[in-house]
């Protein structure tokens, strides 16, 4: 009787291990058929890893008018604007509502002019009904888009949280070029991107109340695995036809929803990590869902601690170019404190993305956060040039952005050089563990720290846990003061921080222009010798030193000093300017 119950048992298991499979690991998943979603990650242009805005509490031309002038009157850097929902009259029907957005063909051309990259909100859905849209009711739109083929079959329209709709059908040619062709309306405007939400998820049939993960296509039966590849892969490939430099923003991880990856790694120039609440931590969520506010307890955490652990799973997993909501997406107020650490944290992420709802308009905020959110703002601007190093080298199948620390919480290498403890908690106090190595602390870099220590400190609110590795070379672009590392007659240079340790090189993939230059160094007693091959560029030394050198020299011929270079006694460096004139950018440096 045993054995006939083991039997029993194991058959039951067996059974249920397969039905479990076919029902959810693999139309969902994509288990463990994921090796075409591990590709490269793409080349993402340097003007994508410059700071984003957007707000989603009034969408109007005249509210983006009114932050982008703010921020540029209180000199915080703007890059990229988001348009999110609703911007289109309907779902997703690519007709702007000049209701909302007046004038677009001059309004656009405008934020063109003033060198901003627009990336609009879209999704996969074509919609019978739209709740918060211009046109709410589009039955008759829809149901001649499913008579023609261009959506995938259904017997009723999906519901999603902006109505109700049906599948644009990628495999369907005839539906692709009327896709395209309803695209073509806001590509002929100039846009930079689409912010590719994640309808695709919900691909599914349903069976009374159970949803089932296939559809049928014009090709055949499709799971929702391979149709939210379609959706970010397609869009992505047809938008680099309309502009060389176009970007998709996509979801990589979401508290855990697809360990595998919302969008494939090869499709992903820009990821977030979708949608957390103005909070530390949030232990349960509120989702609205058809009008009815629903909770739903979900496990982990949905605040800020949240961010950081889907940011960095989403690094473990291959993502390259990661952020999320500076200050989360959702809720009644944005904390002060919460504000300014979610800005450092996002500092030291590929992504910069301040938006969501609550107030962004920092000069209606408080000056502490706008003094803060500036600094971090611009410093992320400026180490642009060192993180694209990063979209090459990934791009190459070398080394990404971040990687995860396997010791100290949520520590995290940025880069080679940065190593990054985000605070996690509205506590100044932060325990950072240093690895194996000799460090600086970034923000006061005169004391070197041996590695393989406990560091327990306070951090002002100016200042974050970030330390950087003795040896470095960190190209940057400098225009501002704020950060300390140079100031406006630092613009038009390229700033290189060196930490001279031993010997070390940096490939310098330049951002403005096409080329790439080599800047290596090697120490011997007294004498330190630097080279900048390749292609040429104007620059500047920014070299940690404790002593004045006795002589700097380029290309064998003596630099005078106040001249050429200087020493700051205060804070150890030795600055050396160079308007791109020299031979073989030889410098020997003698003390």
């Amino acid at each position: 009787m045993k054995s006939k119950a083991l039997k029993i048992s194991i058959w039951v298991l067996a059974t249920l291990t397969v039905v479990a499979y076919f029902y959810w690991i693999l139309p969902v998943w994509g288990m463990p058929f994921n090796s075409q979603r591990h590709g490269n990650p793409p080349l993402t242009p340097p003007w994508a890893l410059e700071c984003w805005l957007w707000e989603d509490d009034v969408n109007t031309s005249d509210y983006v008018d009114e932050l982008l002038a703010g921020y540029k009157e209180n000199d915080i850097p703007v890059r990229t604007i988001i348009l999110d929902s609703p911007w289109s009259l309907r779902y997703n029907d690519f007709e702007i509502d000049t209701s909302l957005y007046k004038k677009p063909k001059q309004w656009f051309k405008k934020l063109q002019d003033s060198n901003y990259r627009v990336v609009l909100w879209m999704t996969s859905m074509v919609n019978s009904f739209s709740k918060d849209a211009n046109i709410k009711d589009s039955k008759d739109w829809y149901q001649r888009a499913m008579d023609n083929g261009f959506l995938v079959k259904s017997r009723n329209p999906n519901k999603w949280w902006k109505g109700e709709g049906g599948f644009i059908d990628y495999t369907n040619d005839k539906a692709m070029d009327w896709w395209r062709g309803l695209q073509q309306n806001v590509f002929d405007l100039g846009i930079d991107g689409w912010k590719l939400d994640g309808t695709a998820t919900l691909f599914w049939n349903q069976l009374g109340p159970i949803p089932i993960f296939y559809k049928r296509t014009s090709k055949g039966i499709m799971t929702t695995r391979t149709y939210m590849d379609h959706y970010y892969r397609d869009e992505y490939a047809h938008g680099l036809t309309q502009n060389t430099e176009f970007v998709t923003l996509s979801r990589s991880i979401d508290r855990g929803f697809h360990p595998e990856g919302f969008a494939p790694i090869d499709a992903s120039p820009v990821n977030w990590v979708g949608d957390q609440k103005h909070e530390w931590v949030t232990d349960e969520m509120i989702m609205e869902s058809g009008g009815e506010n629903v909770d739903i307890a979900l496990d982990g955490i949905q605040g800020f601690e949240s961010a950081i652990e889907s940011v960095l799973k989403s690094a473990d997993l291959g993502y390259n170019i990661v952020g999320s909501d500076v200050a989360g997406f959702s809720g009644k107020t944005i904390p002060a404190r919460l504000y300014m650490r979610w800005t450092q944290f996002s500092t030291f992420c590929g992504l910069f993305m301040n938006g969501g709802h609550g107030e962004r308009r920092l000069w209606k905020r408080t000056e502490e956060e706008l003094q803060v959110i500036r600094k971090f703002s611009w410093l992320h601007t400026e180490l642009v040039p060192y993180m694209y190093h990063y979209v090459v080298t990934a791009h190459n199948g070398g080394k990404r952005l971040q990687t995860p620390l396997k010791k100290g919480k949520y520590h995290y290498m940025f880069g080679d050089d940065f190593l990054v403890a985000p605070i996690y908690m509205d506590s100044k106090t932060r325990t950072v563990t240093l690895p194996k190595g000799q460090w600086r602390y970034f923000f006061d870099d005169h004391k070197l720290i041996d590695g393989e220590v406990e560091i327990k400190r306070d951090f002002v609110m100016d200042e974050y846990p970030v330390y950087i590795k003795e040896g470095a070379i960190v190209p940057m672009d400098i225009k501002r003061s704020y950060t300390g590392l140079g100031n406006g007659d630092s613009e038009g240079y390229t700033t290189i921080l060196v930490y001279p340790k031993g010997e070390n090189s940096f490939v310098y993939h330049h951002t403005d222009t096409v080329g790439e230059s080599t800047i290596s160094y090697e120490t011997t007693a007294g004498t330190l010798r630097l080279s900048v091959e390749g292609t040429k560029f104007a620059h500047l030394l920014r070299i940690h030193s404790s002593k004045i050198p006795k002589s700097v020299s380029l290309d064998g011929k003596l630099l005078e000093k106040e001249v050429f270079w200087n020493y700051d006694d205060q804070l150890h460096k030795l600055l050396v300017r160079n308007d791109n004139g020299y031979g073989n950018g030889v410098y020997e440096i003698k003390y």
